[in-house]
């Protein structure tokens, strides 16, 4: 029987910063609340690349607010403060929230916790059950075994969106030839000055990368290197080994590329240490798990967010996140560049309409985070995390608002979940503006 299992009134799949922004948003309002993560932590790119900046949440040097605001500022007044918010030296990037890498799965398992979130991790969602136009079970299995969940309204955070397209939604895979944005292994490097360090005025450290490749010495993809402060004094976090032409949703490609990653950061490690100055006494340490992706299927929205609303500062009706983010594009491809272009010129910023988190068909459904609604050059400015915690505390209110009216996605009132968004801190909404800079 299609409906058999447990029943619940929301399944949040995807325990990223999406999932974690739905479920407790939907669970905050009296919804009971299933969240279903594949790993054993929460945070997304958070686990998968320990001590990743969120960059993006303070657009303008305004914050976003919302859940994304409340959670850093559990962790900036911890004792001591495990958050604080820096101006990224790289081009084109604004403030941004650095943060000890363990201490935000201690905050949100909290924020789950106290909403009443109940979790199942190291848990796979399968496949939907469907029942004309709404999903009416999901299967899933953990490794006691296989058992469903029969929700009223399914959120999928799942990143690369496998349940809403087997739900029939359609996807767009990468850009328009296909290729998608380069994985990547990150790692932090301890005992390195900054004083030593970030005294070269060239943020990539060009002049060392480019002697690293002709050397034969670094991978020909290292003519770049993105090193920025970490969190605790002296820590250095890595961003750049790069591996290009790797397909996200095969699990057997991520656990290569993640080999040849951890075979490029031990050259990369061993050159920085030779030739960089500060690195010569530094060690590293919180390697990441594997791989994190950027990019695989963009589903199919009411809306789809475009390069030009991007460019023109479009601040829709239904927004619900404001966002000044680069258009980061990370290597597509064998050809594909690393590029910061600015998304918006000046200190303009635009808003992600409610509608590119909404499929067109599939009655009880909404997505959120990277599997937005966007086009190639727009999905590289909206992805950064703030942005799709955002996404996903619209999704949460959007769910809540479609129970309590008993209705299909589709006839949610928008105005409702941005006045909703709004009652909740979020700022830049609905022509109320950012408000003057807090930076």
């Amino acid at each position: 029987m299609a409906g058999s299992g447990r029943a619940v009134d929301l399944a949040v799949i995807g325990g990223g910063t999406a999932g974690f922004g739905a479920a407790v948003t939907a669970a905050r309002q009296g919804l009971e609340v299933c969240l279903v993560e594949a790993g054993a932590r929460i945070g997304g790119v958070m686990a998968f690349c320990p001590g990743m900046p969120w960059g993006g949440g303070y657009p303008c040097g305004t914050s976003i607010g919302g859940v994304m605001e409340e959670l850093t500022d559990r962790l900036r007044a911890l004792d001591p403060p495990a958050a604080e918010i820096r101006r990224s030296t790289l081009e084109n990037f604004g403030p941004e929230i650095v943060y000890d890498p363990d201490m935000p799965q201690i905050a949100m398992f909290g924020m789950l916790e106290e909403a009443g979130v109940e979790c199942h991790l190291n848990t796979l969602a399968q496949r939907p059950v469907m029942d004309g136009a709404r999903i009416a079970r999901i299967d899933c299995a953990n490794r006691h075994g296989c058992f469903a969940l029969t929700p009223r309204l399914v959120v999928d955070c799942s990143g690369d969106g496998d349940l809403s397209a087997q739900a029939g939604v359609p996807f767009d895979l990468g850009d328009a030839s296909g290729a998608m944005m380069g994985v990547t292994l990150s790692f932090l490097l301890v005992n390195a000055p900054w004083d030593v360090v970030f005294a070269d005025p060239d943020p990539y450290f060009t002049s060392h990368a480019r002697r690293g490749v002709a050397d034969g010495r670094l991978h020909s993809d290292l003519a770049q290197l993105y090193l920025m402060r970490g969190f605790h004094s002296d820590t250095v976090f890595c961003n750049s080994v790069i591996i290009r032409d790797v397909d996200g949703r095969d699990a057997d490609a991520i656990a290569r590329a993640t080999q040849e990653g951890r075979r490029r950061v031990a050259q990369l490690v061993a050159f920085l240490r030779a030739e960089v100055p500060g690195f010569s006494d530094a060690w590293m340490t919180a390697l990441g798990p594997t791989v994190g992706v950027r990019e695989t299927r963009k589903l199919h929205g009411l809306y789809r967010l475009s390069a030009s609303d991007v460019a023109m500062a479009t601040k829709f009706e239904d927004g619900i996140v404001a966002c000044s983010n680069p258009v980061d594009d990370v290597m597509r491809g064998a050809d594909g560049a690393m590029t910061h272009e600015a998304a918006v010129e000046g200190q303009g910023y635009y808003t992600l309409p409610f509608r590119c988190l909404v499929p067109e068909m599939v009655e009880n459904l909404l997505f959120a985070g990277r599997i937005v609604s966007a086009d190639p050059a727009a999905f590289a400015s909206i992805r950064g995390m703030p942005q799709c915690m955002a996404m996903g505390q619209a999704a949460g209110n959007g769910a809540a608002l479609a129970l309590r009216g008993e209705c299909a996605v589709q006839a949610i009132d928008p105005a409702d979940v941005v006045a909703a968004m709004q009652a909740q801190g979020m700022r830049g909404l609905a022509g109320e503006g950012l408000g003057p800079p807090q930076l």
